[in-house]
């Protein structure tokens, strides 16, 4: 069986077509939520609002972190920016694209957030979110797709603190486009039970097609 830390080495040819897609896709329409290929800003910020009730609510008095990974142009932090959680936060957005990296510096000048192109997460943060990050694999083999997303949820928990939450597209949407992957949520929560946390909650998004996971420490 291939290690977690082998399959994040072999990571770089299998993110390079990602890469490119949503290079070309900020090409096309720059900081806009399709430029990172979502719908409209109404369902990006609905998933960020989602994935904000990992968040306690004693968290604006405290000097936290917050990573976002696969940050695209910081369209969390926008989100993120006026909440009570950012009053005392840090925030650090990840990116495996050099191009969106400098594109969200470029849109986030606030000093609470810096960016970082990595294809993991390099510095320990008290909550981690991912939104959307994992849907996209252009057709390649979905069981290396899958050992991919679970050997970066490994690596993305060994250095959070506090929390996790990340969404899917679930198996069980209504429709289902080529190039993107969808999952059986309940088989991930399963592996987030057993080899992050026993600490872990699952919410159906419906009408959006996803799932959202939540582990704690």
């Amino acid at each position: 069986m291939t290690s977690s830390s082998d399959i994040l080495k072999n990571s770089p040819k299998l993110l390079a077509p990602i890469t490119r897609a949503y290079e070309r896709r900020l090409s096309q329409y720059g900081n806009d939520p399709r430029g990172v290929f979502w719908q409209n800003k109404e369902y990006q910020f609905k998933r960020f609002e989602i994935l904000s009730h990992i968040f306690d609510p004693t968290d604006n008095t405290k000097n936290i972190s917050i990573h976002d990974f696969g940050c695209g142009y910081g369209a969390l932090f926008e989100y993120l920016a006026d909440k009570p959680v950012m009053e005392n936060a840090q925030y650090i957005g990840t990116d495996m694209s050099s191009q969106m990296v400098t594109a969200a510096r470029k849109k986030v000048t606030d000093q609470r957030a810096e960016f970082r192109r990595h294809l993991i997460a390099i510095d320990d943060a008290d909550y981690t979110l991912v939104s959307g990050t994992f849907n996209m694999h252009l057709g390649q083999d979905e069981e290396e797709w899958e050992a991919y997303i679970k050997a970066s949820l490994l690596q993305l928990w060994s250095k959070t603190r506090v929390g996790l939450a990340f969404n899917m597209l679930r198996d069980d949407a209504e429709y289902h486009y080529d190039g993107l992957f969808y999952i059986n949520g309940h088989d991930l929560f399963d592996f987030c039970a057993t080899r992050l946390s026993p600490n872990v909650e699952i919410q159906n998004d419906s009408p959006l097609p996803d799932w959202t996971i939540f582990v704690r420490k």
